[in-house]
């Protein structure tokens, strides 16, 4: 495996805050280029097809870039002990994902010729957005930049010669993927069509749904068009991308405006703290929750205004929900909107496997989990699929709709999801001493650390934990810390 340095003649290490991954990572127009490098591995069709069967990113788009954040200052970080640990969960999530498109191809996440595309799309989008922004990256910039992510393949499959060595050799390979495998593949077309113009409000946004609206329908289809604008000609032309008059001069001036962010005083963008911030909920304990929260305030009074002086009445998005009162904490979820907010993980409209792995694989990245412990709780989430596809999948085709859920409500809550509960509060009692206390609770909802312990000794107990567990995932219970973590976007 490679060391993660550049070798004698120069041992300026590959990862860590002196790298070149570092120097864009607070750069506003890596925003833009992982959108172009997302399209582009999902018109592979390999990816496409993971993508449309088991990503949340539909759904949950706020929480998938937030995990695939700190995924990657991980993998990209100093501590190769860190980098190693990261390694081998991103393994494990990839060898649980395999199975077969529409067309009956094969698809496997752990393919490392699929692997070496996701690495290639990122380095070629950070070039391309310097490029695009007028500030072109020099030969030995490009060339150890290049180095560097594949030393990123290399920690994950243990070499990196599923890409080519020389940074001459990857523009041929790259330009061959892009004008003899890729398609207009269902994901991509999610991504360019239907994710911007239907993205839902990150935490922050949520009291100021007619705001949010209003902002998304202008800068959705534009950020639409960038990408496109930006993607490679050949691409765009096998699949029939449509180009609007302008595009390239307003992808071109998008990028320009995106790098000015370079003249701004050092530590002025950070994106650990907007994305932290963005998620934010009403009541956390963080430090910056405060400001947050006086934020939301003037957000939702500009909604309002905006709300009289544009009436959309029509537009079911911009509808608010009732403020909670002092008592939903026990009020319940109706059938359909707890079926699409939290069974739903995928957003394809089903209940299936992959939204239930898409659950354990969350509460297993929040808690950190190795193994055994990881197996364990995907087992028992397995064990309650099989138990609802039992109960529920009464027309046979091997997934729930939500007719068929709202049917038989009840039978959520039966012994399967208790195991689960069980498994759960096993993994997130640390120190197996039979209750959770404030750290162990923080740990599982950091985001969202808001619910008072409410026993005495500051502990939560095992059967209060199950408990809660069961009503929320009943539906029976909104408002609650598993809200943040499984049903927010």
């Amino acid at each position: 495996m490679t060391t993660g340095t550049t070798g004698p003649a120069d041992a300026t290490p590959l990862f860590g805050p002196e790298s070149q991954f570092s120097a864009f990572f607070d750069d506003p127009r890596w925003a833009l280029a992982m959108i172009r490098a997302t399209v582009l591995e999902a018109a592979h069709p390999q990816i496409g097809a993971a993508l449309a069967d088991n990503s949340t990113f539909v759904a949950h788009p706020w929480r998938r870039l937030r995990n695939t954040f700190l995924s990657m200052r991980l993998m990209f970080g100093a501590d190769p002990v860190a980098r190693e640990r990261e390694a081998a969960r991103l393994n494990r999530l990839h060898a649980r994902m395999s199975g077969s498109d529409s067309r009956g191809r094969a698809y496997d996440a752990m393919d490392r010729g699929t692997r070496a595309w996701v690495v290639a799309t990122l380095f070629e989008s950070a070039v391309t957005m310097c490029r695009l922004s007028g500030q072109p990256l020099d030969q030995d910039t490009m060339e150890r930049m290049y180095a560097e992510y594949r030393t990123f393949l290399a920690a994950l499959d243990g070499d990196a010669g599923a890409l080519p060595e020389d940074l001459n050799d990857f523009w041929r390979y790259f330009d061959r993927v892009v004008e003899t495998e890729l398609e207009n593949t269902e994901a991509a077309r999610v991504i360019l069509y239907r994710l911007f113009d239907h993205l839902p409000a990150p935490a922050l946004f949520e009291g100021a749904p007619t705001l949010w609206a209003a902002g998304r329908a202008v800068a959705g289809p534009l950020l639409g068009a960038v990408t496109v604008a930006s993607l490679p000609e050949p691409y765009r032309r096998r699949a029939g991308l449509p180009e609007m008059p302008g595009a390239r001069t307003l992808m071109q001036g998008a990028y320009l405006a995106a790098g000015l962010a370079r003249f701004l005083p050092e530590g002025w963008i950070n994106a650990e703290s907007i994305i932290e911030v963005l998620s934010l909920t009403p009541g956390s304990d963080d430090p910056r929750a405060r400001t947050v929260t006086a934020l939301r305030a003037r957000m939702k009074q500009a909604s309002a205004l905006l709300r009289l002086l544009t009436p959309l009445s029509g537009d079911a998005d911009l509808t608010p929900e009732p403020a909670p009162s002092a008592g939903t904490g026990s009020s319940r979820r109706s059938a359909e909107k707890f079926f699409r907010q939290v069974l739903d993980q995928t957003g394809d409209g089903h209940l299936d496997w992959p939204d239930l792995a898409a659950m354990a694989r969350e509460l297993a990245t929040r808690l950190d989990l190795d193994e055994p412990e990881e197996t364990r709780l995907y087992d028992a989430f397995a064990a309650w699929w099989r138990e609802l596809q039992a109960v529920l999948d009464t027309d046979g085709d091997g997934r729930i709709s939500a007719g068929e859920y709202a049917t038989a409500v009840p039978t959520l809550a039966g012994p399967a999801l208790i195991r689960v509960a069980e498994v759960l509060f096993e993994a997130t009692d640390k120190d197996g001493s039979g209750t959770i206390d404030a750290d162990e609770y923080r740990t599982l909802f950091r985001t969202a650390f808001h619910r008072d312990l409410t026993t005495t000794d500051g502990t939560y107990g095992k059967s209060a934990f199950v408990g809660d567990f069961l009503s929320f995932m009943s539906g029976r219970r909104t408002n609650t810390p598993y809200d943040p973590l499984l049903a927010d976007a």
